[in-house]
């Protein structure tokens, strides 16, 4: 296997567990501030919050590997994405930063202040949708190359139907992934009545996430006919993710083993995350650059894969660590100690 294929391999499981754990996150901060406005805030935010508490300060570790990894093994991507991607990724940079202010707000000065929760609760829908913009320029397109060098075309951007699908996908799975995840949390803590609203909110935005997951795959078909039929040679990977969104839901559909019914969601989200990844290579922007035009050099990609392996090796048990003591901790979720 070539190493910028294991490098890519490298970056995309880290940009996967991003997705999972930052979605919980952003689906979470949007709960709490929906439950206050409707005036439910005494039977989910407490969930909520123990939850947030111990995790908030290692949710943007992924993240952090990921863009540095992506600059390390492919640098080129830094020419095509950097000036192209300054308001978004600016934008995105701002929204991460008002989280961080709420969390720490939340966490050293006075609890329970709307204001910051409202506007946490925003941020947790207007970031992923800004951060999905990457994913919509990377198919092509929108980028033109001028000679001041690559040109974001915003128009084309904002009126495309590809890129408000990939919006509405990232917000709807964002509320969809959460909703399951605090489902079994709140079950594991015995709390009935926070359980039946996280269990409904799952059902509501279970619908949404799939159909519009079918609308991008229906977008690519004429946006780009290439990606579009690499999907489809793919065909069975996207098929093994829906049996897991069907099994996922009808467990919670039936009210029992939520844990399942969270590790089904996972793996729903690996297979299709990984096939999408499988189908766009080797390009990492349709169709200017790929992963042999903009890699790195050999000794220099052999070294941070090392580095990027050796960290996950010590960010995964770090985080089951976190899991197993604090988070899923029985005596703690039930509010305990």
């Amino acid at each position: 296997m070539d190493y910028e294929v294991i490098g890519m391999t490298v970056l995309w499981t880290f940009l996967f567990g991003y997705v999972i754990v930052a979605s919980i996150d952003f689906g979470a901060g949007f709960f709490n501030a929906y439950s206050l406005w409707t005036g439910q805030h005494q039977v989910l935010s407490n969930v909520i919050q123990r939850y947030l508490s111990p995790v908030w300060e290692v949710t943007n570790v992924f993240l952090i590997f990921f863009f540095v990894g992506m600059i390390g093994f492919f640098p080129s991507t830094a020419y095509y994405y950097g000036s192209a991607l300054l308001i978004p990724l600016s934008i995105s940079i701002i929204l991460l930063a008002i989280r961080g202010s709420y969390y720490a707000f939340e966490t050293y000065g006075s609890k329970g202040h709307r204001g910051y929760a409202f506007l946490y609760g925003a941020t947790g829908l207007v970031l992923p949708a800004s951060l999905s913009v990457v994913f919509t320029i990377s198919e092509g397109g929108f980028i033109q190359l001028t000679e001041r060098g690559p040109v974001l075309d915003y128009w084309t951007l904002f009126t495309s139907p590809l890129s408000w699908s990939i919006v509405v996908l990232a917000v709807a799975a964002v509320l969809y992934i959460s909703a399951v995840f605090l489902t079994w949390y709140a079950d594991r803590g015995g709390h009935s009545q926070a359980t039946a609203l996280f269990r409904r909110y799952a059902l509501i935005w279970a619908l949404p996430t799939i159909v519009t997951a079918m609308g991008i795959v229906y977008e690519l078909r004429n946006h780009n006919p290439d990606h579009f039929a690499s999907l489809l040679n793919l065909w069975w990977m996207f098929a093994i993710s829906l049996l897991f969104f069907v099994a996922s839901v009808w467990l919670i559909w039936q009210k029992k083993y939520y844990g399942t019914a969270f590790l089904l969601l996972v793996g729903q989200f690996a297979f299709a995350f990984y096939a999408y990844g499988i189908s766009k290579y080797p390009y990492l922007l349709y169709p200017y650059l790929t992963v042999y035009d903009g890699a790195t050099n050999e000794a220099m990609a052999i070294a941070l894969i090392v580095a990027f392996v050796a960290g996950l090796c010590l960010l995964v048990p770090s985080l089951y660590l976190l899991l197993r003591f604090f988070v899923l901790d029985d005596q703690y979720v039930a509010g305990k100690k």
